[in-house]
């Protein structure tokens, strides 16, 4: 019997050692994978260029901001020696509540671009709100939409008390449409509309109330120290209502002064809390005894409460703070529902009239008639 015996090269080839120094030995060769498949290059390509688009989106500067719940503020809170809200020059009255304006904490914008990573980390929580950024002017910068709000929830607040506000209402526009384009100069002062002397803005208003769109209208204006009247046809607003079909911008004469203390605030969006806390200052009622009441929405000088962004982001804020009442214009309901904290109720407004009648009820505990937004 013939025994067999193996051995393993250097190169991991099993051979027979006595046929190594022979002639006639077969030489090994070496094991060539196979070239990869077009579809393994595809996939490992494509790995790579979505590694590199997600490696450049976490760091690239995307035009989105951030909204977060943002700080509230009791505007009749004076721990700090003084309240946010102050009224000087007529007797005021201190309320036992609190009445909260309400903020949206906004990351990003033109001059500070989110990367993808930390707006995606937001749109996942919820706790934030990831919106387009708004690159437009439009009604000027938000501390100047701070300033007008607060102005026109002066005016509507002292109308709402029958308080008369002095204006000089000067003309700044006249849109394409008036009737009044070859009649008005930009800079004219409006002192008369058809006989009735115009010494506040509400006395502007009142004017075109009987009129009906296409009534003739008779207007005095000062112009270069001279009354010039002029008249022509009026037009609608679009909602049937008459009117000049021009811009007008008021300069209030306050009876009294009137301040608020809140820095880094800006956007129009706390006129309707400013003007029920004016309200609420100047009337011996406590309306709010001792409720804790947040809200927020534009005004006009006519008391119209209008809709404003990030109201879910501003409701949660107000519950954080203790708030269980949320006064929010009724366009911004749709918004609201299904988003709603619990223990806290939204109540919808369209007007400061509505606003500070909601108040009243809520700190008389009748609220059982009060719209909500749910």
């Amino acid at each position: 019997m013939v025994s067999e015996s193996f051995a393993i090269s250097d190169d991991g080839i099993v051979t027979d050692p006595l046929s190594v120094a022979s002639p006639k030995s077969v030489v090994p060769h070496p094991v060539v994978p196979p070239p990869p498949s077009t579809r393994l290059i595809v996939l490992a390509l494509s790995g790579l260029v979505t590694a590199l688009l997600i490696a450049l989106l976490t760091v690239l500067p995307l035009p989105y901001l951030i909204d977060r719940p943002g700080p509230t503020f009791d505007m009749f809170d004076d721990s700090e020696g003084a309240a946010l809200l102050s009224i000087d020059g007529v007797t005021t009255y201190a309320p036992s509540g609190e009445l909260r304006l309400t903020t949206v904490a906004v990351q990003g914008g033109p001059e500070h671009s989110l990367p993808f990573g930390t707006i995606l980390r937001a749109w996942l929580s919820p706790n934030a709100m990831v919106q387009p950024e708004y690159s437009g002017t439009e009604g000027g910068s938000t501390q100047q939409q701070w300033v007008t709000s607060q102005e026109m929830a002066m005016v509507a607040a002292l109308s709402h008390q029958d308080i008369e506000v002095p204006a000089e209402v000067t003309i700044v526009g006249i849109e394409p449409e008036s009737n009044a384009q070859r009649f008005f100069e930009y800079g004219d002062v409006i002192v008369a509309v058809n006989g009735s002397t115009i010494d506040t803005y509400d006395d502007l208003d009142a004017a075109f109330d009987p009129l009906d769109p296409g009534d003739s209208v008779t207007v005095t204006v000062l112009r270069a120290g001279r009354e010039v009247s002029v008249s022509f046809a009026t037009i609608d607003n679009g909602l049937g209502r008459a009117v000049m079909g021009v811009w007008v911008d008021p300069t209030f004469n306050f009876p009294f002064d009137i301040g608020v203390a809140i820095d880094n605030v800006g956007g129009p969006s706390g006129g309707a809390l400013f003007a029920l806390g004016i309200i609420d200052l100047l009337t011996p009622e406590d309306e709010l005894d001792g409720e804790k009441v947040a809200g927020t929405g534009t005004i006009d000088l006519e008391g119209n409460v209008g809709p404003i962004g990030g109201i879910v982001m501003k409701i949660e804020g107000a519950a954080r703070a203790g708030s269980r009442w949320f006064l929010a214009p009724a366009l911004n309901c749709p918004s609201v529902q299904g988003n709603i904290p619990d223990g806290m109720t939204v109540v919808a407004v369209s007007t400061l009239d509505e606003a500070y009648a909601a108040m009243v009820a809520i700190g008389a505990g009748d609220t059982a008639s009060l719209p909500s937004c749910t």
